[in-house]
């Protein structure tokens, strides 16, 4: 098997730092298995606790508004995004998230390919338009972005959180394309095919 990282990874949780042993544990605990991602950025524990702090500050927060980004639209821009930026890790690894979300076994692979031909809603395509825009030109951002997000019924506050997300996971894409993190092998099925179906 090819290795997750260029750089060094732990070969057992029991050395790490107890902080971040534990969170490793509790995701294994949930999940069945322990994602690369987590094993990779524990080459440096200080770097770890900031990237999960503002991942979950991001990802885990209350919606902005009542009408603010659902969990499949979270990470709807993520996979997007990290399509644009050709981060393998993050398209695979969210694109499973994406899906059980979702319930929409399709979806990942439409919207990391091309947002504007998949089979989502006129509110999502919206939120991917302006995610997009912060992922491949931030700096022509201006009033208009932000009126065609309110004409969907979203805020200044939730323009924020598409932002944040975006913003995040160019930081992660590009660490997980500088290390050659691997995607789980178990990311590839989830959400495509039932279990019981699964071979």
């Amino acid at each position: 098997m090819n290795p997750i990282s260029r750089y060094p990874v732990p070969t057992s949780v029991d050395g790490l730092p107890d902080d971040i042993r534990e969170r490793i544990l509790g995701v294994q605990e949930k999940s069945g298995f322990v994602p690369n991602v987590f094993l990779a950025l524990a080459h440096r524990p200080d770097e770890f606790r900031a990237f999960f702090a503002y991942h979950d500050a991001v990802m885990l927060r209350e919606p902005s508004s009542p009408q603010g980004l659902t969990k499949g639209e979270r990470e709807m821009i993520v996979v997007t995004t990290s399509g644009a930026n050709r981060c393998l890790y993050c398209v695979v690894a969210h694109g499973a998230i994406l899906r059980i979300y979702e319930k929409k076994p399709l979806v990942a692979d439409q919207v990391a390919v091309n947002h504007r031909k998949a089979d989502i809603t006129p509110r999502q395509k919206a939120i991917l338009d302006f995610a997009m825009k912060v992922c491949l030109d931030s700096a022509e951002i201006g009033d208009a972005d932000f009126e065609a997000l309110r004409a969907h019924g979203l805020t200044d506050e939730d323009a924020w959180d598409i932002g944040a997300i975006t913003a995040f996971f160019g930081l992660s894409n590009r660490m997980a394309n500088l290390t050659s993190m691997r995607p789980n092998d178990e990311f590839y099925l989830m959400g495509r095919v039932p279990r019981e179906k699964r071979a």
